[in-house]
């Protein structure tokens, strides 16, 4: 049986109208054409293209991305998500490698490292950011690390190959409220996430999390759940407006507005969040290089 308040996730409605705040900047300028022409001639991936990202334009305009490792396949099928579902391929070991030349080219002095979800691997993957943080490290050592990392089921031995690589920042999302999460991240678990933020910020890491809204679900979610990643004690949070990649995915629900988004803003700093994004445009990695709090 259907919950009535996931209804609103399914049911034919009318499209919302999107308002004049929702505004994204078009791909265009030298900086993105030379970052453009630097992933593709590396082999690499960007969460920005994959996740079709409404900041695209602004983030490689200023010279900033974030790289997808351990390819664009992902073994997981989020309602949400724009990236590519099925069976992966054979890992590409050279990709750590290229990562952190591409970085030394770009002259970044702060990087976000993500991935799609490898879970048929014992460590889902977390070997690949290990050497990739590895060799950022050796190649532009100056660089701050962040790496936005999948649950990996929330295996121990995945979690500890983190810890020992030490991240700058360690990110991981919630993305939704626990009610919504067996439509929005139906191979998820909301108390494991919560969960493995707490085992890193245990391991002494500086720990971020983010979540969109406009996806169905009600502001005192939002407040509750921000209380739950304080007291999983999460240091910085980011929130932004879902926007529906394809037709074959969730629908929006409804466009937040900048006072909300506010609202959660100053709510968060009051919870104690060291660092609080929200805005309709925000994404995990939107400003990260802004969000320095050490």
């Amino acid at each position: 049986m259907v919950d009535i308040d996931e209804k609103i996730l399914i049911e034919d409605k009318p499209k919302p109208r999107r308002p004049e705040w929702i505004r994204a900047k078009l791909p265009y300028g030298e900086n993105y054409a030379k970052l453009l022409h630097l992933m593709r001639g590396k082999g690499l991936h960007t969460v920005c293209e994959e996740a079709r990202c409404p900041n695209l334009g602004e983030c490689w305009g200023r010279g900033t991305a974030t790289f997808m490792i351990l390819g664009d396949i992902c073994t997981r099928s989020c309602g949400f998500c724009a990236v590519k579902t099925g069976r992966p391929t054979e890992l590409d070991t050279d990709e750590p490698h290229r990562v952190a030349e591409a970085v030394v080219s770009m002259k970044l002095r702060h990087v976000v490292i993500t991935s799609v979800n490898r879970d048929e691997l014992r460590d889902g993957g977390a070997s690949v950011f290990a050497e990739t943080i590895r060799q950022i490290r050796i190649k532009e050592p100056r660089c701050r690390i962040e790496i936005l990392i999948p649950d990996f089921k929330g295996e121990k031995l995945a979690l500890d190959i983190v810890v020992d690589a030490a991240p700058d920042v360690l990110n991981h999302n919630v993305e939704t409220v626990p009610r919504l999460y067996s439509t929005v991240r139906p191979q998820a678990k909301y108390e494991r996430s919560l969960e493995v933020l707490k085992y890193f910020k245990e391991h002494r890491l500086t720990t971020k999390s983010g979540m969109m809204v406009g996806i169905g679900e009600k502001p005192p979610e939002v407040i509750n759940l921000m209380r739950d990643l304080r007291q999983s004690e999460v240091d910085i949070l980011t929130i932004g407006q879902y926007l529906q990649p394809t037709k074959e995915h969730l629908p929006i629900d409804r466009y937040v507005t900048p006072d909300e988004f506010e609202m959660y803003k100053q709510t968060g700093l009051e919870m104690g969040f060291k660092y609080v994004e929200s805005g309709p445009l925000v994404r995990s990695s939107y400003h990260a290089d802004e969000q320095i709090i050490f």
